[in-house]
């Protein structure tokens, strides 16, 4: 089928269950890419500040 959606890692047929990619391996190469900071979004606003000191732990940040 020529209408076929390409999974954007492998170039195979997407899965329905895994969409937009082909296989759980491929979904989970995309993740790491993101996690790595291979892909980036730009953007021109500066990071905020953290709410919490670095002695604190997330679970002593108050919400």
């Amino acid at each position: 089928m020529e209408n076929e959606k390409k999974c954007p890692i492998c170039g195979k047929n997407q899965d329905e269950k895994y969409k937009p990619f082909c296989s759980k391996k491929c979904a989970d190469v995309d993740l790491g890419r993101w996690l790595k900071g291979t892909y980036v979004i730009h953007t021109d606003e500066r990071p905020k500040e953290a709410d919490f000191s670095e002695t604190e732990t997330c679970s002593d940040a108050k919400n």
